[in-house]
């Protein structure tokens, strides 16, 4: 039990950098930015895998170190537990009145009425009845096992939920997709393979082939903000398919919020946050139009000033080469409640009231068909750095403004959509994890509240002419806890007594 107190110690403290560090699975922006702050310093951390602290080679072995601990302590201890519970109370000393608790008194009562009477005061102890020598009888009473069964019990379950959580490190998997809020085709997400998230972290023994499948539709997205911009509630009604849903086609609402996640098909489907996606419309000289709307990120959480990029590709252009010099990315700043002072657009408040974008048009190779992935929130700076993309206009635009490029295309800003980003976390041991932790509390109050205690009571006849009954009573605590006197006091009396409290 002390291996397994000091490892338990090791593992809390193994936990820390995984609190105090960025980790990467969680955020590998910040872990790379982390890292390149610290210089040397970040890159031995992130050489002894602290950005990665809780599938680290040194944190699996305290904990598997733990559990064996565990093992190699509950399973003798077990045997014990069963032979204690098997066995029968103590023989009465022989002198009770060393006893830290201890009664004596002559009854006028029979031997026979006075041990029935303990018998009935006893009932729920386990008692052991015996003949003594010179005629004495007494009766071994003992109370309290339920105190080492809840010892046995919490520790067990200790040891269910580790395995429970190292069994949900291996099965679960988390997924976070961000997704416009509109009710349209493109408001909806299903979970059918890891392709349809923007980021996604699986377990040791998950692929992403084999998902319960299930869709979401965002209908929309409504927020509630204190004077100061602090948001105090987010809501968006949505609709969901799972499981002969799926066949038949039928959607079913839900009220979806930050602290009541959709539950359906194993999974859970939680609302982390929102952001605001500008609508452009790009009309070429041709005449032809494509309009497209991004997601573009808030860089501040307070007034939703965001920022992003909006690709298009030409139209009617099939030669690679000449493509590559005619695309075009609309990047800048959102304002959802826009302010210009000097001519630099800012934001005052998250909600939108008074959209406006600052805009740089980007013109030239975006790089999309250079086989690197992109975000959607960026260009390709090495482009720009190349001069394969150059900027080509720079304008403040309102609602239905537009802008025209010196080759005649021209953009317009149309509106604004919402998006809602979305965590779907899938677990199959959390029922277990809650049962284990429940068991661990209940286990945990058995053995603090109950008491294991002992009384023994020895009855003789009296001495001289034969009339009356010597009753004597012992007791031991068992435990340091107090408010065993108090017990005994009032057993003692009954048992003297006759079963009349004084």
């Amino acid at each position: 039990m002390r291996t397994a107190l000091v490892l338990l110690f090791l593992l809390a403290l193994a936990a820390m950098p995984g609190v105090m560090l960025p980790q990467r699975p969680l955020n590998p922006p910040k872990t790379a930015q982390y890292i390149a702050a610290h210089g040397w310093w970040g890159t031995l951390l992130d050489r002894l895998q602290f950005f990665n602290v809780f599938s680290s080679v040194w944190f699996s072995a305290i904990y598997l170190l733990l559990m064996v601990s565990l093992v190699g302590c509950l399973l003798p201890r077990s045997f014990e537990y069963i032979r204690s519970m098997r066995a029968k109370p103590v023989l009465t000393p022989r002198n009770l009145s060393r006893m830290p608790h201890f009664r004596e008194a002559t009854v006028e009562r029979s031997p026979s009425d006075v041990l029935a009477a303990a018998r009935a005061r006893l009932k729920g102890w386990r008692t052991v009845e015996r003949e003594e020598d010179g005629g004495a009888r007494s009766i071994s009473a003992e109370r309290g096992y339920l105190r080492e069964t809840g010892n046995m019990i919490f520790h067990f379950a200790i040891l269910g939920l580790i395995i429970a959580f190292a069994l949900g490190k291996m099965y679960t998997y988390e997924g976070q997709v961000i997704v416009q809020a509109t009710g349209g085709q493109d408001s909806v997400f299903c979970n059918s393979g890891i392709y349809a998230y923007d980021s996604f972290n699986p377990g040791l023994r998950v692929d992403g082939t084999d998902l319960t499948p299930f869709c979401v539709k965002i209908n929309d997205f409504s927020a509630k903000y204190t004077a100061a911009g602090e948001p105090t509630h987010y809501s968006s009604d949505i609709e969901y398919q799972s499981g002969a849903d799926l066949q038949t086609g039928t959607w079913k609402p839900y009220l979806l919020e930050v602290n009541s996640p959709l539950r359906t098909a194993g999974d859970r489907t939680y609302l982390l946050g929102h952001g605001y996606t500008p609508i452009f419309t790009v009309t070429y000289p041709n005449g032809e139009k494509r309009t497209q709307a991004t997601q573009w990120r808030p860089e501040n959480q307070t007034t939703y000033l965001s920022d992003g990029a909006t690709k298009f590709d030409p139209p009617g252009v099939t030669n690679a080469a000449e493509r590559r010099t005619k695309e075009l990315a609309i990047t800048g700043l959102f304002a959802p409640t826009s302010f210009i002072h000097g001519g630099i657009l800012t934001s005052t408040a998250p909600e939108l009231n008074n959209p406006m974008v600052a805009v740089d048009v980007m013109r030239g190779d975006l790089g999309l068909d250079s086989g690197r992935s992109q975000s959607i929130f960026d260009i390709d700076q090495s482009m720009v750095a190349d001069g394969r993309l150059k900027r080509v206009a720079r304008q403040n635009l309102a609602v239905g403004q537009s802008i025209t490029l010196d080759d005649g295309t021209k953009i317009s800003f149309d509106g604004v959509q919402q998006w809602v980003s979305l965590q779907v976390s899938h677990d199959p041991t959390q029922d277990y994890v809650l049962g284990f932790a429940i068991a661990m509390l209940a286990g945990l109050a058995g053995s603090l509240l109950v008491k294991r205690r002992r009384v023994w009571l020895r009855v003789r006849p009296a001495d001289g002419d034969g009339n009356g009954t010597v009753v004597q009573v012992g007791g031991l605590a068992r435990t340091d806890q107090a408010g065993y006197g108090e017990e005994f006091t009032r057993i003692a009396d009954e048992l003297l007594t006759g079963g009349k409290r004084k």
